[in-house]
C-alpha cells in the first residue's frame, strides 16, 4: 500500500514521528514525512491540494482550516497547550504587552498559528482586531529577516524554538502567551479518510514512541542536540509537554478555539464543532 504522506513543522514536538519513521525505514517500510517550516497555513493548503494525507496542525489553525473545507480533524496530538513567546527585535523600544498595540505583526502565513494567535491575544487585551497589521514572512528565518530589515515589529512563535535567538541577542521576548487549548491536532485530507484505520494504527505507534521518548533518561539531551536547544530549556519543554496516549478527538478539545475564532469573525456561526471532526476511533 502507498505510504501515508504526513506533514509537520520541523520542531521538537514531532520527534516521535521521526524516530518511528527511522525505525520503520530500517525494517523496510514506513511513511513519507514532509517538513513545513511555514506552519499550519501551509499544511492546510497542502491537505486541500492532495499533497498530504495527514498533518500535525496547531489547533487554532486546524479549526479555521477545517471550517473552510478539504480536511477534518481526526485526533488530538498533544494534550498540553503551546507556550507562545511574544518577540520583538532586541533593539526595539517595545518593553511590554501594552506597547504592542498598533504594531506590525510578522506571521508565517495567513491562517497560520502565528496569524491566528495574534488575533486571539489582541482580543484578550481588549484591542480592536479589524485593523491589525500583518506582514507575511513565510518562516522563522523570514521573521529574523523582517526584524533585521525593520519591516515587522512583533512575532509570535513557540518560545523554546526561538530561545536560541533570544540568547544570541537577535530577539527579545517581552511576554509569553499560553494558548487556552491543546497545542496540536492531527488532520486528514477528505480523500484520506478512507484510510482511517491505517492512520489510527500509525498514531498508536507514534504515541508509543512519544511515551518511550518521554521516559528516556537522556531525552532532554537528545532533544537539545537535535534542535539546538540548551539542555535546561529542553528539560523545561519536556516537563511542559504531554502527548496524547491514543487516537481520537472530542468536541471539548476544539470548542474553546472555535469560540475565540467565531468571536473574531474568522469562522462562521453556522459551523459546528462536530462538523470539523472525523474521529478515527
Amino acid at each position: 500500500m502507498t505510504p501515508l504522506r504526513i506533514g509537520g513543522v520541523p520542531e521538537h514536538f514531532n520527534l516521535p514521528w521521526h524516530r518511528l519513521m527511522e525505525a520503520r525505514e530500517r525494517l523496510g517500510g514506513g511513511m513519507i514525512w514532509r517538513d513545513y517550516p511555514e506552519g499550519s497555513g501551509a499544511m492546510a493548503a497542502a491537505l486541500r491540494a492532495g499533497q498530504l494525507d495527514a498533518a500535525l496542525l496547531l489547533t487554532e489553525g486546524a479549526v479555521a482550516g477545517a471550517a473552510a473545507g478539504g480536511f477534518k480533524i481526526v485526533s488530538l496530538y498533544t494534550e498540553s497547550p503551546l507556550i507562545w513567546g511574544i518577540h520583538v527585535p532586541a533593539a526595539s523600544p517595545i518593553r511590554g504587552v501594552d506597547d504592542l498595540r498598533g504594531r506590525r505583526y510578522a506571521v508565517s502565513r495567513r491562517g497560520s498559528g502565528s496569524h491566528l494567535m495574534s488575533f486571539v491575544h489582541a482580543r484578550e487585551q481588549g484591542w480592536p482586531t479589524a485593523d491589525l497589521d500583518f506582514v507575511v514572512v513565510g518562516t522563522l528565518q523570514g521573521a529574523i529577516d523582517a526584524f533585521a530589515n525593520g519591516t515587522a515589529d512583533v512575532f509570535f512563535w513557540e518560545k523554546f524554538m526561538t530561545k536560541p535567538l533570544v540568547d544570541s541577542g537577535q530577539f527579545r521576548r517581552v511576554a509569553e502567551f499560553v494558548a487556552p487549548w491543546p497545542a496540536f491536532v492531527v488532520c486528514a485530507a477528505d480523500a484520506a479518510l478512507a484510510r482511517a484505520a491505517e492512520l489510527a494504527n500509525l498514531l498508536r505507534d507514534v504515541f508509543a514512541a512519544a511515551a518511550e521518548l518521554a521516559a528516556e533518561r537522556d531525552a532532554a539531551a537528545t532533544i537539545a542536540a537535535r534542535y539546538g536547544l540548551e539542555l535546561d530549556d529542553a528539560r523545561e519543554w519536556l516537563r511542559a509537554t504531554r502527548w496524547a496516549s491514543r487516537p481520537g478527538i472530542d468536541v471539548e478539545h476544539v470548542a474553546p478555539a472555535m469560540v475565540q475564532l467565531g468571536a473574531l469573525g474568522l469562522i462562521g456561526s453556522e459551523v459546528s464543532a462536530a462538523s470539523l471532526l472525523a474521529p478515527l476511533t
